[in-house]
């Protein structure tokens, strides 16, 4: 008989991942909640728990695992219905004290040193400042938010006082909700007084940017996997993650020491997490940017090409309560790279490739996956989830034997790839 998998806004992309899993005969997949109810426009936190139970008791059937690889809101929507139906998972404090930016950076303290200068902005102040200690460049957030969105880099004054507008106006759509759910638990002192809805300032990191995958299982913190993020040049916009990463060992002996000592801190059990820092690959030195209280669903095909089995595996392992194992290393490819094509100016979009345009590149480029992130008519700048500088227009997963190999399969389906733009 099949355990019944429900997957907190299961999408048709990763649908198809999870049924090429090792052993997805044994399992069947439910979407609860859509991408679109849990990732566009406002959120409404306390509706769309009720409406995942909703599904939940209605189901004719026992609920074997609720799991999900999304950020806010589903990280935090799968404790508390794990919790509610007996199903194993992470702890909701745990969740909370990597996604709230300001908490996770005073939880990261007690334990480490490779941290960048850090504070609360006033955003209730009539002319907010810089927080003591933290001086230009710097990179101003909210406490919570969607992937880069709301997300400013200030090397004045001037951009200072722009960027905390921007925050101001728009901190509301994901902080407000994210306080309702930061009220569940009990918080310190300080994160209660900042709230869900607080704007963090940090003073900008230098070095490449990598990041590492893992687990915690029983206490056990395990790192399966470095990557590298590699950004457009002169532009803090990704161009592609790649895995495994190409930096030296020191470097990525230091990344995993700090996610095991940072996830001990924060308590974190019984789930996949991310961790994304900058290194300076000379030195070995690290810093920790950011912790996501998830594995990323955009790196299933990087681990599918290289090791033969996507991390969404670990997922499924981890909610059915089971010790994930070992990786295999045993895929097809040793380099793997999700492409980001952008542009960077806005504009409507009057032609994308067609379906049988993209067919032909990915039977000509083999180790190749394409997808189309706009349609035809749809202006850029009204696209979900893009960062403050540009827009993103395929996602492409290039496989190869090399990493000069995986670059030139890249530009070879880019030139093939034709968009066409109104400037209007």
């Amino acid at each position: 008989m099949s355990t019944n998998i429900f997957v907190v806004g299961l999408d048709e992309e990763n649908r198809r991942v999870l049924d090429r899993l090792p052993e997805a005969e044994n399992y069947r997949f439910h979407g609860l909640l859509s991408p679109e109810e849990l990732q566009h426009g406002e959120i409404d936190f306390e509706a769309l728990l009720k409406t995942a139970q909703h599904q939940l008791d209605a189901f004719d059937g026992d609920v074997g695992a609720i799991v999900s690889y999304w950020d806010f809101p589903a990280a935090t929507l799968v404790p508390i219905l794990c919790a509610r139906y007996g199903l194993p998972s992470v702890s909701l404090e745990a969740v909370l004290k990597c996604e709230h930016k300001y908490w996770s950076r005073l939880e990261q303290r007690k334990v480490i040193d490779e941290l960048p200068e850090f504070g609360i902005v006033d955003l209730d102040g009539e002319r907010p400042g810089p927080p003591a200690g933290v001086g230009f460049p710097m990179w101003l957030k909210p406490v919570k938010s969607f992937s880069s969105e709301l997300a400013f880099k200030a090397g004045n004054e001037t951009e200072f006082a722009d960027a905390v507008a921007e925050i101001r106006d728009g901190v509301g759509r994901v902080g407000e909700p994210f306080g309702y759910v930061l009220a569940q638990v009990q918080p310190p002192p300080e994160i209660a007084e900042v709230g869900g809805a607080a704007c963090l300032a940090e003073a900008a990191l230098h070095g490449v940017q990598a990041a590492v995958e893992g687990y915690v299982y029983r206490g056990e913190v395990v790192v399966y996997g470095a990557l590298d993020s590699i950004n457009y040049p002169d532009s803090s916009s990704f161009l592609r993650h790649q895995y495994p990463s190409q930096l030296p060992d020191e470097p990525v002996r230091r990344m995993r020491d700090v996610a095991e000592r940072v996830m001990k801190q924060i308590g974190f059990d019984n789930g996949t997490f991310s961790i994304e820092f900058f290194c300076d690959p000379e030195s070995g030195r690290v810093w920790l940017l950011e912790i996501n209280p998830r594995h990323s669903q955009s790196h299933a095909e990087l681990f599918e090409f290289v090791d033969g089995v996507a991390n969404h595996e670990i997922m499924v392992r981890l909610g059915l309560g089971q010790d994930p194992g070992r990786r295999p290393h045993q895929g097809k490819y040793q380099i793997a790279g999700k492409w980001y094509l952008r542009r960077f100016a806005d504009g409507v979009v009057t032609r994308v490739p067609t379906a049988e345009e993209i067919a032909a590149v990915q039977e000509r480029v083999d180790g190749t996956q394409i997808e189309i992130v706009p349609e035809a008519g749809q202006r850029l700048s009204d696209l979900p989830e893009q960062d403050s500088y540009s827009f993103e227009l395929a996602h492409l997963f290039v496989a190869a034997r090399t990493e000069d190999e995986m670059v030139r399969k890249y530009q070879a389906c880019v030139d093939a790839l034709p968009f066409e733009f109104d400037e209007a």
